[in-house]
């Protein structure tokens, strides 16, 4: 009687097969610290309160090595972490107050962004080709800028500053989409790229 081998659907499923609990809660917690890291590397603009940030390249990338449960559960460890206290978010910053500030409509929208983007990789394998990788993070990207945007319109109108559309594009999108569509190319480049590493070493 033959063994049933179901395929990997991410590429940690592909290396770290079979998931055990603590092997989850691992790999949970190293998704966080990713993006923990990617946070710190970031550029304050005089002419917008939100920092340019690493962030989203890491939350793609968890997206779609872990998958959607797993990273979503990981983006969400990471803001529950940053909090609670933990320097964690752009710059070393902690604290609701950044949850509540004009990032977090952005920070926000990690968790939703990353479990898009795991979704799509478990539904089509949309990371093994690099037109659907860049594609995938596009639509996650959008995701991202929706609820950025919408939560950087209630928090100008909340200090009595100008929240109109030209004015929200100028400190909230304007200013971040070259950096981003810079880390869209890179993250289509390194996750097909990682798959033709496993099948290299004989993983699949």
């Amino acid at each position: 009687m033959k063994t049933l081998v179901l395929e990997p659907k991410t590429l940690i499923q592909a290396v770290y097969l079979p998931s055990t609990p603590l092997r989850r809660v691992f790999l949970t917690a190293s998704g966080a610290a990713l993006i923990a890291a990617l946070a710190q590397v970031s550029l304050r603009l005089p002419f917008t309160p939100v920092p340019v940030t690493g962030q989203t390249l890491g939350v793609f990338l968890v997206g779609a090595a872990l998958g959607s449960a797993m990273g979503f559960r990981s983006v969400f460890l990471y803001l529950l972490a940053g909090a609670m206290g933990l320097p964690v978010f752009a710059g070393g910053g902690s604290g609701v107050a950044w949850l509540l500030g004009p990032s977090g409509g952005y920070l926000l929208a990690f968790p939703l962004a990353a479990w898009l983007v795991g979704y799509l990789v478990e539904r089509y394998s949309a990371d093994r080709r690099p037109v659907l990788a860049l594609l995938t993070m596009l639509v996650a990207s959008v995701l991202v800028y929706a609820g950025g945007l919408t939560w950087l319109k209630v928090y100008l109108a909340a200090l009595g500053q100008a929240s109109d559309l030209q004015t929200l594009l100028k400190l909230g999108f304007y200013p971040f989409v070259a950096g981003d569509l810079l880390k869209v190319v890179l993250a289509s480049g390194l996750l097909p790229g990682s798959w033709k590493l496993v099948k290299a070493f004989g993983r699949l």
